[in-house]
């Protein structure tokens, strides 16, 4: 932590002490689980994600979002997870590592709602996303966002750079069978394979610009397709390049990052969440 805010040291510090915090929690929450760090960093042990999944598998009543730049190595350990969660000697261990209450009858039984979010070998409490920040990520780590089995698909456009075109990836709709059938396996109902899009400028010193236009692409392609989307902050430097809007309005705001609805375009003011 600085003067400015925390900055990246470039070392991975693991916190296993807090696992078990989640099991503890009396209410249902929404949980992003990496607000200043990623899962899927080389660095981070196929071991420590196996009991981070184990104990969303135990929690079947919190919802997590997960976010990540790293989409190979998230697709690679997903498509894995199935098969080594269903591995009774590490469960036990993992058993072990959370609280000896827990028995495996009740991690299996916790596992038993994958089948709930229809997707196979997905966590129905489980979001997973990639950040995007132009275009070039987005062709990069959105293919395999959709290649990756999750109950809900989110991408999170921030800090949002350029102006980017998601149709393609937001459009991509999976086979449909006619009501009544079964699916094919591997296959969901007739929607996009993306379920929720964040939008956001950069903030903090040295923030980047955002074209206020590019915000408001992104709103409509995900409006043109039904799909839900987040307009979380305009960020702390952004501009307006199209006639007609009021400049001041970029460098008058209460909000140093762009947080406040009330200071933005009214078309803006967008806060959906997808179904869960």
């Amino acid at each position: 932590m600085t003067k400015h805010g925390p900055v990246w040291t470039g070392n991975v510090r693991l916190v296993p002490e807090a696992l078990d915090e989640p099991l503890r929690w009396k209410k249902p929450a929404r949980v992003f689980v990496n607000s200043m760090s990623d899962l899927f960093h080389e660095s981070v042990a196929d071991d420590f994600l196996d009991r981070v999944f184990a104990v969303m598998a135990l929690t079947p009543q919190h919802t997590y979002q997960v976010l990540t730049k790293r989409p190979a190595r998230m697709l690679q350990y997903v498509e894995s997870m199935r098969a080594v969660l269903g591995r009774q000697h590490e469960l036990r261990e993992q058993i072990e590592i959370l609280q000896k209450r827990f028995s495996l009858q009740c991690i299996q039984a916790a596992l038993a709602q994958q089948s709930v979010s229809g997707v196979s070998g997905a966590l129905a409490n489980v979001w997973l996303g990639v950040s995007v920040e132009n275009q070039a990520t987005a062709d990069e780590r959105i293919p395999l966002l959709l290649q990756t089995p999750a109950a809900v698909r989110f991408l999170s456009v921030e800090p949002l750079l350029e102006r980017i075109d998601l149709k393609q990836w937001i459009d991509h709709c999976s086979y449909y069978c006619d009501h009544g059938e079964q699916y094919p396996e591997g296959h969901r109902p007739l929607r996009s394979l993306i379920d929720w899009v964040i939008i956001g400028g950069e903030s903090g010193r040295g923030a980047r610009p955002c074209n206020i236009e590019w915000i408001r692409s992104i709103v409509e392609q995900c409006k043109s397709v039904g799909l839900p989307c987040f307009v979380k902050q305009l960020g702390a430097n952004p501009y307006f390049a199209a006639v007609g809007y009021d400049l001041p309005l970029a460098r008058n705001r209460r909000d140093r990052k762009g947080g406040d609805p009330a200071e933005w375009p009214e078309d803006l003011r967008i806060r959906e969440y997808p179904d869960d």
